[in-house]
């Protein structure tokens, strides 16, 4: 039976290796968009549906969410959360604490929002599997980044709390927590790095795809690495 995943952020950098990955799969993947430029990312497929939306939007949201619980032939069983931003450079006394609350909004915010619209269709459909995206900075932090590094591991504590409170309906949440992830827009910031052991999209596209199928059913309320060994 093929079943349907809702991918946020699925026109990104990595979104776009994931929403391939599974397309190929053969799940049928919902993606909400907003930048018209990056939906040249995604080949035309018949199994895509693409729906434009500010996730920030409480109505444009519900009204994502619906197109990916709408079809009885394939229900909606994934949801992939892959919007997130990253801010870094100045130390905490520099910054002033709405960078606080801009990424409290953008990694948090939308997880929490996303997963709660979808959640009440998950759980009449029998059940789920959630991945969200935290940070490996979270246990190895870094100067100049409290902002971000604080935000993504409130995604981490979400998911531990998720899973916990929709074990009984049978929705398994997990997060991957990768280094930097290797991006056209990642090599264009820091194009002096070392790119050797940065997170690669299609290997983290392997790794949502795992945690969405059946041979996962044993997994949930992880905190995963992902990265490159090199």
């Amino acid at each position: 039976m093929i079943r349907t995943t809702l991918i946020t952020g699925g026109t990104g950098g990595l979104g776009s290796a994931v929403t391939a990955h599974l397309l190929a799969a053969g799940w049928r993947v919902v993606v909400p968009w907003l930048v018209e430029d990056e939906l040249d990312r995604l080949a035309e497929h018949p199994n895509l549906h693409l729906v434009e939306a500010d996730l920030s939007d409480e109505a444009q949201l519900e009204a994502a969410v619906d197109v990916a619980a709408a079809d009885p032939d394939a229900p909606l069983f994934g949801v992939v959360n892959l919007v997130g931003g990253f801010v870094s450079g100045q130390r905490v006394h520099e910054a002033p604490v709405e960078l606080l609350d801009s990424q409290i909004d953008l990694n948090l915010r939308t997880t929490y929002a996303v997963t709660q619209a979808a959640l009440p269709h998950l759980i009449r459909g029998g059940g789920g599997s959630v991945v969200c995206i935290s940070a490996a900075a979270t246990d190895n932090p870094f100067t100049g980044a409290a902002a971000y590094i604080a935000s993504k591991a409130a995604v981490a504590s979400l998911v531990q709390s998720l899973a916990v409170e929709y074990r009984p309906d049978r929705i398994r949440v997990n997060a991957l927590l990768p280094g930097v992830i290797d991006t056209p827009g990642n090599r264009a910031a820091m194009p002096d790095a070392d790119t050797t052991h940065w997170s690669k999209p299609k290997d983290i596209a392997k790794v949502i795809s795992f945690l969405l199928s059946d041979e996962s059913s044993a997994i949930t309320r992880g905190l995963i690495p992902v990265s490159t060994l090199g």
